[in-house]
């Protein structure tokens, strides 16, 4: 069986561990301290391949970082399956007993490489599954919801939480345009201005998918399911004021502490629990279920129990295995599919897409991302291409000779939605009897958050808003009365007062 410890070793070269260095075509290295020259004072000398070969390879060291999540860390582990989900999916990975190494990276959203761990902002939580039925990913955050529900506006949205292209800062006004001119970014605002706006660390944080998925069991029955991942190391979170503090003394304090817990044995573990609704159930449902940008009522349907995973091994090299790892949600398997949630459908391509752009077409040819599964497809050639198909076999899917069947059933990742043969249709999500963009984010506040996180909440609004025009100002005020009348009231207080 496939392990953690094996899937963090796989692509370690130990050849040069011990003894003599070596160029990159294996020849002995002759030094690594002195170029040739043209005597002792004289030119450097081009036909010295190892230091032209060093230098060229030390200018091409850096991929494109993502354009977003840039900033962020990560280790392996195992996934646990400790309760009977079997009726409601017939993914390996998910059935009793079953244990699946896996890799997990935490990330910021907006940020790049170099930014502070302890900024305000959602965090990442993407995991990949190396399971026998190939690899599963699932790309989700820190918090149930997201700021927009259609992936037309993405780009936009990430522009807006970027930098100027002028100053090359980033902006209060330009955030906070985009939120007040995107009210579906209520819910989601909310959640990033309160306490999970900038969690302690990694190991204190929950995780969810936040995207609607379909389960599919073993007689082709379909579920609706979203995952939840709730953390046995206690939800803690930072003020502004700490977290200020802590970005002065250590940018990188997320990262370290991961490591350096997995490194003294103290494993970090996740709860895994989803929620499941009936397939036909989804059409009625008070709030459209596939719209990111709101959660399932857990009175309506409860958490169930899964499993639990554990990150027990660290990476080898952080660049190879972490920066270099690409997740899609593209990636599925059998007995999981996708939802007519319009951010996991415009996900599912951009992410795989980044990953050819970012690390190459060949992206899943890197042993952080390859599956243990043996991969048998057509798909072939490309930039750094280093699997490739026996040459006596077919190259092209119109002929299936010695490449086994080339059509299977349906696994549930394409088509079969709540509404079924509808022609293909622009416009916003159908309207259930209690959609509105601003309802959730009010009972967030109203009935979830106690008077001291109400508190904080209107605090950390207020000071987030610093830098915003009269205009945008304005704009903020309404948005936040909408949520919730109190609310609005106070931020408009404090920002007055902090303005003063």
């Amino acid at each position: 069986m496939t392990s953690s410890k094996d899937i963090a070793n796989k692509g370690l070269d130990t050849g040069t561990s011990n003894g003599d260095t070596t160029r990159l075509n294996g020849a002995p290295v002759p030094s690594e301290q002195h170029s040739v020259t043209t005597g002792p004072q004289g030119g450097i000398n081009l036909h010295d391949m190892h230091l032209t070969e060093k230098l060229a390879h030390f200018n091409r060291e850096r991929i494109p970082e993502r354009v977003v999540h840039a900033k962020g860390g990560g280790a392996f582990g195992e996934l646990t399956i400790t309760e009977d989900v079997s009726k409601y999916t017939k993914a390996g990975l998910f059935q009793p007993g079953t244990k699946t190494p896996m890799l997990a990276r935490f990330s910021t959203v907006a940020g790049e490489q170099g930014s502070p761990d302890g900024w305000r902002d959602v965090r990442g939580f993407s995991l990949k599954f190396y399971t026998e039925e190939g690899n599963y990913d699932l790309v989700g955050n820190n918090t149930p919801v997201f700021f927009i529900r259609d992936g037309i506006k993405f780009p936009d949205f990430i522009h807006s939480q970027k930098r100027l292209p002028d100053t090359g800062l980033r902006d209060a006004n330009m955030q906070w345009d985009f939120w007040t001119e995107s009210p579906e970014s209520a819910h989601q605002v909310t959640y990033l201005m309160g306490d999970r706006g900038i969690p302690k660390t990694w190991r204190n944080m929950d995780g969810f998918s936040s995207h609607t998925y379909q389960w599919i069991n073993a007689e082709g029955e379909r579920f609706w399911v979203q995952y939840h991942f709730k953390t046995r190391q206690g939800w803690e979170f930072l003020t502004d004021a700490e977290a200020e503090e802590l970005v002065g003394q250590n940018t990188d304090h997320s990262r370290q502490d991961l490591f350096e817990a997995i490194e003294r044995g103290d494993y970090p573990t996740w709860d895994v629990k989803v929620q499941i609704m009936p397939f036909d159930e989804a059409e009625d449902y008070r709030f459209n279920p596939f719209d990111i940008t709101k959660v399932w009522s857990q009175k309506d349907y409860p958490l169930i129990p899964v499993g639990h995973f554990t990150l027990n091994e660290n990476p080898r090299n952080f660049f190879a295995q972490i920066e270099q790892a690409a997740f899609a949600p593209s990636n599925l398997v059998p007995g999981i599919g996708f939802s007519p949630d319009k951010m996991l459908l415009a996900r599912a391509f951009s992410y795989a897409d980044a990953h050819r752009h970012r690390v190459g077409a060949n992206a899943e040819h890197l042993p952080v991302n390859s599956p243990i599964k043996q991969v048998n497809t057509f798909s072939q050639d490309g930039a750094a291409a280093y699997r490739f198909a026996d040459p006596s076999l077919p190259v092209h899917g119109s002929n299936i000779a010695g490449r086994g069947s080339q059509e299977s059933l349906d696994g549930g990742d394409l088509g079969l939605w709540a509404a079924k043969g509808e022609e293909p249709f622009r416009g916003a999500y159908i309207h259930h009897s209690e959609d509105d963009d601003f309802g959730q984010a009010g009972t967030l506040v109203r009935e979830v958050l106690d008077d001291e996180a109400r508190d904080r909440l209107a605090g950390n609004i207020a000071r987030a808003m610093d830098g915003v025009s009269p205009e945008v100002e304005e704009k903020c005020y309404i948005y936040w009365t909408n949520v919730d009348e109190w609310l609005g009231s106070e931020v408009k207080k404090r920002f007055q007062e902090n303005k003063a």
